[in-house]
């Protein structure tokens, strides 16, 4: 196989490895009970796992051996069913390290233990996309509010194919609005590629960005993350909202819209997790997932694990959106092209401001 083949087929294994089961829902499955010779078996496989496919090899072996460690002094005595085992796993994993992306689950389609899961089967997918559109495929609000500004809340990057034609349709809703407010603040992640497609939208046609590359270390490649190619195109300001709970895919979209200079971020740094896993089954039913891979952005050439990002405009959380939808009114009072235009919208900023909201009238005009 020639180099660069060896460089595609990289790419495309590091690409299932992140995707597998990252973003999907766990599948119902049953607590057993666990004995010692389970929990030991259990903990050496998982110190095996990460220390082949963790992106830090050095806190790998450190966080794996104090983890036997743990096990053979018996600290995990107490822990005797499947389900207990694998929270404080995941406890023990984030304490260790200080990657937040360590996490375990139990879920019965594991594959055999210490693989990486294979990709989702077909009714897998099907679930997968059918708890997408229950879940409003992440969006958690599209509105106009007052002074012609659009809003958008999204919790969660599901799968592209899943979610791709739902970004561009709350764009051309909001195609016509003068700012747009992208609240992250309940944001806990999901996929690169789905951020890339969203961000896609905020630049000009033909108008390519890379955005990143996400290094994966168990195959030693790297995969280019790009815009894509959409229909609908948002030109106007943008401020993104932020809070302690952003993480990872959410903290992705927030730092690429700041490092491209594309948007202004508005509340809290941010949780800190830039390092993308992969599922291990590390046996009895539990996944692992273990960070195989590294983000690093194409403008800064580094990211945002441990430190979070960082907003333009600190502020609690609570007060973002209050803070955003002002700065922007602010800004309209400023190039209002009329005196009528100008007292219009600085009865909007006074209001809110004031955490004041218009009522809604529900009478006929002329009637008292």
């Amino acid at each position: 196989m020639s180099g660069k083949k060896k460089f595609v087929a990289g790419v495309l294994l590091g690409s299932a490895l992140l995707w597998c089961f990252a973003s999907f829902p766990a599948l119902a499955t049953p607590d057993t009970p666990l004995n010692a010779s389970d929990r030991s078996a259990i903990v050496q496989t998982l110190a095996a796992k990460m220390n082949a496919n963790y992106i830090e090899p050095a806190v790998a072996e450190r966080v794996g051996r104090t983890i036997v460690r743990k096990d053979a002094e018996g600290g995990y005595a107490s822990v005797t069913s499947t389900q207990a085992f694998s929270d404080a796993l995941a406890t023990d994993m984030r304490t260790f390290s200080g990657d937040l992306h360590f996490n375990a689950r139990l879920d019965k389609r594991a594959g055999a233990p210490g693989r990486a899961s294979d990709l989702p089967s077909r009714p897998y997918l099907d679930e997968a996309r059918d708890e997408a559109a229950r879940e409003g495929y992440g969006i958690g609000k599209v509105e106009r509010l007052p002074g012609n500004v659009g809003y958008i809340e999204l919790r969660f990057f599901y799968d592209t194919e899943f979610t791709g034609p739902a970004y561009t349709a709350a764009m051309s809703l909001l195609a016509g609005t003068d700012a747009l407010i992208l609240d992250l603040r309940r944001n806990g992640g999901g996929r690169a590629g789905s951020v890339a497609y969203l961000m896609s939208h905020f630049f000009p046609l033909g108008d390519q960005r890379h955005l990143s590359d996400i290094y994966h270390r168990p195959t030693e490649s790297t995969r280019q993350i790009w815009t894509a190619t959409v229909g609908q195109r948002y030109d106007k300001p943008v401020y993104v909202l932020t809070s302690a709970r952003t993480f990872s895919a959410g903290e992705d979209c927030a730092y690429g819209f700041q490092a491209q200079k594309r948007g202004t971020l508005v509340g809290e740094t941010t949780g800190g997790g830039a390092n993308p896993v992969g599922w291990f089954n590390v046996g009895q039913d539990i996944l692992v997932a273990i960070p195989t891979a590294r983000t690093i952005n194409f403008v800064t050439k580094t990211n945002w694990e441990h430190v979070g990002v960082k907003p333009d405009i600190a502020v609690p959380a609570a007060q973002a959106l209050q803070t955003a939808h002002a700065a922007i009114l602010r800004k309209q009072v400023a190039s209002a092209k009329d005196d009528a235009e100008r007292t219009h919208l600085q009865r909007l900023l006074a209001m809110v401001e004031k955490g004041e909201t218009e009522k809604p009238v529900y009478t006929l005009r002329g009637e008292r």
